[in-house]
């Protein structure tokens, strides 16, 4: 009687689960995680970083992807560098850094203290982009270049609109900073604003953020991959293209470690909403671990890309690469994850192991999502057809019968490609797993045979992290912000989410939830009420256009209020011409008459001056911005645009030939390797890997002194036609008059 009892109240309980996680799972598009991270691509010097929901100051690691509530301390001297697809935000010394908020549409950033660099390159209608200071709220109604500097005392905000248009909103009032313009804004109950032209001073911290932004700008990757997917622009640099029938164009990286495979060289750390996330320790270890697929071309792995976004096509919509934590599937088999139990613990024995997604291969989401969302991280990232996703979805979200007692499903009759290739099953201890340690230095041995024929769970290991697995694999901060800058209150004109959850409370909701990751709407419900409106951020009062002290009338020219809001509508010139659905974004004019300059009055132009009319045209601007009409001019810039696309090409094809011959090497060392297997030589092996490491580090060594020689040779050209491009100096116009 007893045991029938006690399987009655098993069977109750595991139907209880499946009932409670069915719903979670079909949750609705507006419960679904963000489609998009932030990536930090770039640390130099004391960086610091502070996961959401924790108090723990580490040192930053590279790669690790940033989201809501995730905080940034650069110290003295120190710069680092944020890319979340659209944009760029670039951290200068002494600067206190958090996101208030990043979702598919809304970028809200807080500055307490320090020196941002942003540049915006894309800026959907529906978009928001504002960064908060602890005087002013910021918004970026246009693409272009900003720079935002809060002093120490955090009640001045500078604010330099190199390429653009933004609104600063605070102390009730609202001003509008354009193209060339530089606003200085002190106060902070009433700002005392000072707007005038921007004089190009640009400092070390200016210089180094455009030199980033080339690299950005002549970025041969750009070409195969979206430029949404996040750190497509690392690629470049350590790897080449090469077309490969079946799957198009392929990025093969240059790697000088025999035997290399994906998702070996790194770690796993947790990161809400989408639980065990991958950390690569190559330094352009983020697309290719977070998009597209893996494949192997000759016995080398290539990495098989998102497209690149393609020209408009009326009907057709564009789906922007959708951020994925691993794009892997996990081997089963009694030595590997399928023996998780109900608790959310790792049975006796048993290590985690996962290979990568191949193309056309779909990713199942461990974490609460919408069939919707099943879609679009599948189709934005390989070639996949949708039928096949959604049976997917139907077999693992919706009935989820199967191994139900292991909160896990086996994908039956299914093959994946590369579970079968040599080397591709990486494996690692549960310790390892879930604190964030070394995967390569805590790997576990596996047997091939066993695992090529192992069943494949779809979906990450259902298992409760332990605190360092949230924190992470860096060490403890050599330095942190001070207590009362870390809790200065910034202003805000869009009302940001509430402050994250403490992990303490998520890793108890979570092992309650069987140590699956927690759907939004169960993170709201352990949300304190009190907790609801954000301590560090306050809501700026209601504004009204304003006119800083030092501009002219002529600034406001072709602006005016929108309706029921504080954005200036830009004149359309039109009839019936209608503003645009957001308040956030000015309306684009169809005339290309541009407003006067605001705080230097404009110099009418003579009847029938061609040269006047010129200036009238780009007095928006400040005279460093401005066309020059000097032939000279025009024949320097052509000159050195020629230049410059020469050497571009040199260091392309140069990069090709190199990528030739490491190809040919590689293909050679993979069939020597075979051959030594087959003949069951260990010691044969043992002694070609290290000859072919060999190799590979002196081919690394001879290619970078081919780009070395070469960039001499193109900077001595450079040097050489500075003089004979230069052009004769101009007269400078009176100060006050364009």
């Amino acid at each position: 009687m007893r045991k029938l009892v006690l399987k009655a109240v098993s069977i109750l309980s595991i139907a209880l689960a499946v009932a409670l996680f069915a719903p979670q799972r079909a949750a609705a598009d507006d419960d679904d995680p963000p489609s998009r991270v932030a990536r930090l691509g770039f640390a130099r010097g004391s960086v610091s970083f502070n996961p959401a929901g924790t108090d723990d100051w580490v040192s930053a690691v590279v790669n690790r992807p940033v989201t809501t509530g995730d905080k940034l301390w650069n110290d003295s001297g120190a710069r680092s560098e944020l890319s979340i697809g659209s944009a760029v935000i670039r951290l200068g010394s002494t600067t206190g850094f958090s996101f208030l908020n990043l979702t598919d549409n809304v970028t809200q950033i807080r500055v307490t203290e320090g020196t941002l660099n942003i540049r915006v390159r894309n800026l959907g209608d529906d978009e928001t982009f504002e960064v908060d200071t602890p005087n002013l709220a910021f918004s970026v109604l246009r693409p272009g270049n900003y720079k935002i500097n809060v002093n120490e005392a955090g009640d001045t905000t500078l604010v330099i609109v190199r390429d653009g248009q933004g609104e600063v909103t605070g102390g009730g009032s609202a001003y509008n900073i354009r193209h060339g313009e530089i606003g200085t804004f002190s106060g902070v109950d009433q700002l005392d604003a000072d707007v005038e032209s921007w004089g190009n001073d640009d400092d070390d911290f200016d210089g180094w953020c455009a030199d980033r932004d080339r690299r950005i700008d002549h970025s041969v990757s750009a070409r195969y991959v979206s430029t949404d997917a996040i750190g497509y622009e690392d690629l470049d640099e350590y790897g080449g293209w090469r077309p490969v029938p079946e799957y198009g164009t392929v990025w093969f990286p240059h790697v000088t470690v025999v035997g290399w495979a994906p998702y070996h060289y790194g770690h796993w750390a947790y990161i809400a909403p989408w639980g065990y996330t991958w950390v690569d320790d190559a330094p352009w270890g983020f697309a290719p671990f977070h998009y597209g697929r893996w494949v192997t071309v000759g016995g080398v792995w290539g990495w098989v890309p998102c497209a690149p976004r393609p020209v408009a096509v009326v009907g057709v919509a564009y789906v922007r690469p959708v951020y994925a934590p691993a794009l892997v599937a996990w081997v089963g088999g009694p030595h590997f994850a399928v023996g998780i139990g109900v608790g959310g613990g790792f049975a006796a024995g048993v290590s985690v192991g996962w290979f990568p997604l191949g193309p056309r291969e779909v990713y199942v989401p461990s974490y609460p999502v919408s069939r919707t969302y099943v879609n679009n991280v599948n189709v934005s990232n390989t070639t996949v057809n949708t039928t096949v996703v959604n049976n997917y979805y139907n077999t693992t979200v919706i009935n989820k019968t199967t191994n139900v007692t292991n909160n896990n499903v086996t994908v039956n009759n299914q093959h994946y490609m590369n579970q079968s290739v040599p080397g591709a099953v990486t494996a690692t201890t549960p310790q390892a797993f879930t604190s964030a340690q070394s995967v390569s230095k805590n790997s576990v041995a596996v047997n091939q045979r066993e695992v090529a024929s192992a069943p494949v769970a779809a979906t990450t290991p259902p298992v409760a992290p332990a605190r360092q697995a949230v924190i992470g694999s860096g060490a403890a901060a050599a330095a942190k912000p001070p207590a009362a800058l870390a809790n200065r209150p910034v202003v805000a004109k869009t009302a940001p989410p509430p402050p994250p959850v403490s992990f303490a409370k998520q890793q108890q909701a979570i092992q309650a939830n069987g140590g699956r990751p927690l759907a939004m709407s169960q993170v709201r419900q352990i949300q304190p009420e009190a907790a609801q409106v954000h301590p560090a951020v306050k809501i700026a009062p209601p504004s009204s256009p304003a006119t800083p002290q030092n501009a002219q009338a002529n600034r406001t020219v072709g602006t005016q209020p929108a309706a029921n809001s504080n954005r200036p509508v830009t004149s359309n010139n039109a009839v019936g011409t209608q503003q645009t659905a957001n308040p956030n974004r000015p309306v684009t004019p169809n005339s290309a008459v541009q407003p006067a300059q605001g705080n230097k009055p404009a110099t009418p132009p003579a009847n029938g001056s061609a040269q006047n009319a010129s200036q009238k045209a780009y007095s928006d601007r400040p005279p460093v911005a401005r066309p020059s009409n000097s032939n000279a001019v025009n024949a320097s810039n052509a000159a050195n645009a020629q230049l410059e696309q020469r050497h571009q090409q040199q260091l392309e094809q140069l990069r090709a030939q190199q990528d030739q011959e490491r190809q040919k090497i590689e293909q050679k060392q993979v069939q020597q390797r075979q051959q030594a297997q087959q003949q069951a030589d260990a010691a044969k092996q043992q002694k070609l890997n290290q000859q072919h490491q060999q190799q590979l580090v002196q081919l690394e060594q001879k290619h970078d002194q081919q780009q070395q020689k070469l960039q001499q040779k193109q900077q001595q050209e450079v040097q050489k036609a500075k003089p004979a491009n230069k052009p004769p100096q101009e007269e400078k116009p009176p100060k006050g008059k364009s």
